[in-house]
């Protein structure tokens, strides 16, 4: 049996994993978005579920001052003693942190600040009780890999942070992670960058401070100058199956074109780890991964698919959908006119680094088909309402119902860093359909009126709004918007449809 590379499509980048009993469970990085970590559940590490999410308050979670690809940066998750602590950095914000819950799908806790610099923080609950606590820092013995003692009652430090390790030489030693296995202490960082250099090396030591000894294989996770379709493997994170089997997942880009790009973000990736006879591991096939592995020995568990539409009839939104930072609580509402997402729009826009009345969801495949029905009638200049393909505040395509010159429009625009286009047309009273054709190498906008005419608007090319064209560490959302001055009509979204064209990945 085999499953399919990624095993979570879209931007889902920096992995964690941890194991209580026959479950798994996985977090990832969310940057700008709130709520904050998607928590997911799987069986057999190949089918994956979200359960929820650890960061759901703004007290837990404060991003009025991110910046684009500011926020949560990589998180780790544990469980130790009946508890899942996660730990991560708000960059924006207070710096390294952890939660922690007795049920992953339930609450989490308020967060305790740890005093530790740097990011990419990681726990390791030691045998005897102490709990180290690592980050990747520039501290005052040069940058790499630093590591304290903590109270996880707390979050107080009960030592300084010590220098344990710089990596091997690559660029931003970073994502550390520390297990005891077999009475040695294995230091597993991310080196080279999260861009085309990324990999992962390794060093263990019968102490928890060191000295380390580097792996004599390192890399043992890279896809540097391959010829492959997976790029910019790294970031890993080991979990060993109740079988006694070890997998890593890690995170990967899939370019789509040369130069290469890619504008789907970083997304979690799982392999196999051997070990040799001397006691080190190797992720993949020599530190090599495939589009398509050998699956776990593992009891399968497929989850329900996901329906193609959300007709927003049910209480709360659904766990694929995202804030852009801390919403106006006044800015959204599904109570307002059952069966709809209501959006008020204000000032803040997409071209802000604000919260503008915006609800997004992943672009998690290369081919897919995107629609919404909108019921809008803007009564003020400039006001608009509709659907976005955004990277950033500097680079995304909208396709919009807009007031213009005293008259309902439908508006395509293409925002390209300073560079910016609008094609505009006459558009009828009443409710409109917003269309998106999603391929690997361009999006096509349409609107649709009166239940049958279809109209083109203008397409744009998906490398625009790739990470190596558009910069930062997200990859691309698909959003409902609204903004404007005044008070406003509200924008009604009556349904909104994601389909697949090509295979789905597994864990979809």
């Amino acid at each position: 049996m085999k499953y399919n590379n990624p095993i979570l499509p879209g931007f889902y980048p920096d992995p964690s994993i941890c194991r209580v009993g026959e479950d798994y469970y996985l977090v990832t990085s969310t940057f700008e978005y709130f709520p904050g970590v998607p928590i997911f559940h799987s069986k057999d590490l190949v089918n994956w579920k979200q359960i929820g999410h650890c960061l759901t308050s703004d007290k837990q979670l404060s991003l009025g001052k991110a910046w684009s690809s500011g926020g949560i940066y990589a998180p780790t998750l544990r469980y130790h003693e009946g508890w899942f602590y996660m730990t991560t950095t708000n960059v924006s914000g207070i710096g390294n942190f952890f939660v922690k819950s007795k049920d992953p799908a339930g609450l989490w806790s308020d967060p305790f600040p740890v005093a530790q610099q740097g990011i990419d923080p990681s726990f390791l609950f030691d045998d005897d009780g102490r709990v180290y606590y690592q980050s990747a820092c520039s501290g005052d013995e040069g940058e790499g890999i630093y590591q304290c003692e903590m109270d996880v009652s707390n979050g107080r430090k009960l030592t300084e942070g010590r220098l344990i390790w710089k990596g091997t030489g690559g660029a931003s030693p970073e994502a550390p992670h520390v297990y005891k296995i077999n009475g040695f202490y294995y230091l597993m960082i991310a080196e080279g960058g999260t861009e085309y250099g990324h990999m992962v090396t390794i060093a263990r030591s019968p102490h928890p401070y060191g000295p380390f000894e580097p792996c004599p294989h390192n890399p043992i996770l890279s896809h540097r100058s391959r010829r492959s379709s997976i790029h910019a493997t790294g970031h890993a994170d080991l979990v060993q199956a109740q079988d006694g089997t070890w997998w890593a997942v890690f995170l990967g880009i899939r370019p789509v074109s040369y130069p290469m790009r890619h504008h789907l973000g970083r997304e979690t990736f799982l392999a196999p780890v051997t070990w040799t006879a001397d006691g080190w591991p190797s992720i993949g096939i020599e530190g090599r991964v495939e589009q398509e592995m050998d699956k776990p020995q593992l009891p399968e568990l497929r989850w329900p698919a996901k329906p193609i539409r959300d007709d927003f009839d049910e209480s709360s939104l659904g766990l694929d959908w995202v804030f852009l930072r801390n919403p106006l609580q006044e800015s959204w509402s599904l109570h307002e006119r059952p069966g709809y997402l209501v959006l008020r729009g204000h000032p803040s826009t997409l071209h802000d680094a604000g919260s503008p009345a915006f609800v997004g969801r992943r672009l998690c495949h290369f081919s897919c088909n995107i629609s919404t029905a909108l019921d809008y009638e803007p009564v003020h200049e400039g006001e608009e309402a509709g659907l976005t393909v955004f990277m950033n505040e500097k680079y995304h395509y909208d396709l919009a119902v807009r007031q213009v010159n005293g008259q309902k429009s439908v508006v395509f625009r293409r925002t390209v860093g300073s560079l910016s286009t609008e094609q505009t047309r006459p558009c009828t009273e009443g409710p409109v359909v917003l269309r998106i054709e999603a391929r690997p190498e361009h999006f096509r906008f349409s609107i649709e009126q009166n239940s049958s005419e279809v109209i083109f608007m203008g397409s744009g090319e998906t490398h625009l709004l790739s990470t190596e064209v558009a910069g930062g560490f997200t990859g691309v959302m698909l959003a409902m918007y609204a903004f404007g001055d005044n008070e406003t009509t509200p924008a009604l979204f009556d349904w909104f449809d994601y389909e697949v064209i090509d295979c789905p990945s597994s864990g979809e």
